[in-house]
């Protein structure tokens, strides 16, 4: 497996996930980014996800190579200091250009299926976003979560009024989600930055709502 690098040093990888790939091995089988482990590094410990992405969210994924590392990375993470930018393509679009949603989130579960649902007695959520461009029915956001909950960013996104395209549990799941992990950026002692491109399944979406084209440009 030929996972894209973004950033590496002899502390972290930056992996560019594709959508669809998930970070653990299922039940099912199948390939997963933990496969790709045994070329990012020979030591006998390690490496580790210092974090996860949704199977089918695209883009920065931080993998720690030494022990040290990663508990540098999660304290960043934990401390709620790392800086995470999203850009989604969602459906519709908010009224206003800019704002904050607060809303707490718990996971609701019937049967099998499962979602994050706002509840007041749920863990507390906070993602702040703003419109980067308009199209015809369908608005890019770029997106910066405050707390790192299970699904924030597609259940806020829900909760605007304006669910991501190709969202399976909280839009119409019509094609590939359109949500990408766009730039993450941590700081002391796991002191890193990587940009990650938009996948194919975005772009033309992104260029209907005023993209230019350029990759890496924030």
């Amino acid at each position: 497996m030929n996972i894209p690098i973004l950033f590496q040093d002899a502390r972290f990888v930056v992996l560019n996930k594709p959508a669809g790939l998930p970070v653990h091995p299922g039940r099912a089988g199948g390939p997963s980014v933990e496969d790709s482990f045994a070329q990012l590094s020979r030591r006998a410990d390690g490496p580790w996800l210092a974090h996860r992405l949704d199977t089918d969210t695209a883009g920065c994924l931080v993998v720690a190579l030494r022990k040290a590392a990663l508990l540098a990375a999660q304290a960043e993470f934990a401390g709620g200091r790392a800086e995470k930018t999203y850009w989604a393509v969602v459906q519709g679009g908010p009224a206003g250009d800019a704002g904050r949603i607060d809303a707490p989130l718990a996971k609701h579960t019937q049967g099998r299926a499962w979602r994050m649902v706002v509840d007041p007695a749920g863990l507390p959520a906070v993602t702040d976003w703003r419109v980067r461009g308009r199209g015809d029915g369908i608005t890019w956001l770029e997106l910066h979560p405050q707390t790192g909950r299970t699904h924030q960013i597609r259940a806020h996104c829900a909760q605007l009024g304006c669910a991501i395209l190709g969202d399976p549990v909280y839009g119409d799941g019509r094609g590939r989600l359109h949500l990408l992990a766009r730039s993450i950026r941590l700081g002391g002692a796991a002191a890193l930055a990587a940009t990650a491109p938009p996948p194919d399944h975005m772009q033309a979406a992104l260029r209907r709502c005023g993209w230019d084209g350029v990759i890496f440009a924030q």
